[in-house]
């Protein structure tokens, strides 16, 4: 298993990826370990889409203005949804789960990019994420937070460089407190 903070230093939003499907351990790895992933109180607000048909992706890859053009290259996508009846933190919820997917899928050695479709629009000015609701049969109490596209990369990403790494934004024991 890979180092912790090798892991978040490599994982960079991958945009372009081969055409090798994600072999079915790995999908199954990745599910669990957004079911794994912590929320407030633990009432797991999210919900997960799996979508690995092509002509979804490619319809998927169209539900905002830009952004979302490379799930069409993507050999699946995990669609994030919160249950907005269960907590009013469901965003935050969900947000933690799109983050354990992707750091799951980089120590699996896949490729990810979080999709953004809350509070975004379609070219014809259409919300995204109604969008994402009518394709994939989304009841309406449930929110459409992202989209993780998902695949093997086609190319490697240089690492985070820690060289620039923001120290100033760091406060120690008040806000532009340094000691």
């Amino acid at each position: 298993m890979n180092n912790y903070f090798d892991i978040l230093k490599n994982r960079r939003s991958c945009r372009l990826f081969t055409d090798e499907p994600v072999d079915k351990e790995a999908v199954c790895n990745l599910l669990r370990a957004a079911l794994m992933s912590p929320s407030g109180h633990r009432y797991n607000p999210w919900e997960f889409v799996l979508v690995e048909d092509k002509e979804v992706l490619k319809a998927l890859s169209v539900c905002k203005a830009q952004g979302a053009a490379l799930l069409e290259g993507a050999a699946m996508a995990i669609v994030v949804l919160g249950d907005t009846t269960k907590t009013d933190v469901w965003i935050e919820d969900c947000s933690v789960a799109t983050i354990i997917i992707q750091l799951a899928a980089q120590s699996m050695g896949l490729g990810s990019c979080w999709v953004q479709m809350r509070c975004r629009k379609s070219a014809d000015g259409a919300s995204a994420e109604d969008n994402v609701r009518r394709l994939l049969d989304i009841p309406s109490h449930y929110a459409v937070l992202s989209v993780v596209a998902v695949g093997h990369k086609a190319r490697e990403a240089k690492p985070f460089d820690e060289e620039k790494m923001q120290w100033e934004k760091v406060h120690i024991g008040k806000f532009g407190g340094q000691e």
